[in-house]
């Protein structure tokens, strides 16, 4: 799919809009508690597929020391215009980084995997420049979101990306990496008509469920086992009985 300069002003209107920004802000809200376990002073993250932006300025507000990089010169051109030289950005594809290996603390892949050719080898990519976590969003098959897609009949991206269940994405990330851990929830669950700031239709959509029930589902996957809670205990000498 190529992304020009009508889709990246398209993409940006929608995230102005009423339905847009509550999306976005919902998502965002699932993103800080999905990566809350990692830290964020001085660790490199790359946004893989950054589009024109929206999560840079998410990632930025957390702290990392951001890249970003994208296929599209005219998403990464909206993009600087909202980031200024708070990111560094780079041209390329994300089955094909031109990183070194593991130069980033984490990689995210914020619904970009429904858009490339073969996501098995983009996710291998992100973890082969990410030494600690990949962050991974798509669209749920399995949602009111794809169902309320499906019904509209008419040609656009949406219809055009490739969505997944969880379950496939659960696969896809056990097949192509050796995970940590894996910690995924979901949110949006209403169709799009719902996502507003009503007081009953706010709290159903602004509220985290399983991640085989929302429009938008996070992944986190830690590269590295995470560290004992409560350390082994030391003995000095043999036990006795």
């Amino acid at each position: 799919m190529h992304w020009n300069r009508e889709s990246a002003a398209r993409y940006d209107k929608w995230a102005g809009s009423t339905r847009g920004s509550f999306a976005l802000q919902q998502e965002e809200k699932l993103l800080q508690s999905v990566i809350a376990p990692w830290p964020r002073r001085k660790q490199k993250l790359i946004d893989i597929g950054c589009g024109t932006g929206t999560f840079l300025e998410f990632f930025w507000s957390c702290g990392f020391d951001l890249t970003g990089m994208d296929k599209s010169p005219d998403m990464l051109a909206r993009a600087r215009e909202k980031i200024g030289h708070r990111a560094d950005l780079h041209l390329g594809s994300a089955e094909h980084l031109p990183f070194e290996d593991r130069e980033f603390d984490y990689a995210s892949l914020m619904t970009v995997l429904e858009f490339v050719e073969d996501p098995g080898l983009a996710l291998r990519e992100a973890a082969r420049v990410a030494r600690k976590g990949l962050l991974i969003s798509f669209l749920n098959r399995t949602s009111l979101y794809r169902l309320s897609v499906r019904l509209e009949k008419k040609k656009s991206a949406l219809n055009e990306a490739r969505w997944f269940s969880w379950l496939e994405m659960r696969a896809l990330i056990l097949k192509n990496l050796s995970p940590g851990g894996i910690e995924a929830r979901s949110i949006l669950l209403g169709p799009p008509c719902t996502w507003n700031f009503a007081p009953v239709i706010r709290y159903l959509n602004s509220t985290p469920v399983f991640p085989w029930m929302g429009a938008f589902t996070t992944v986190r996957v830690d590269l590295t086992a995470p560290r004992a809670q409560t350390p082994l205990m030391a003995w000095n000498t043999e036990p006795t009985t």
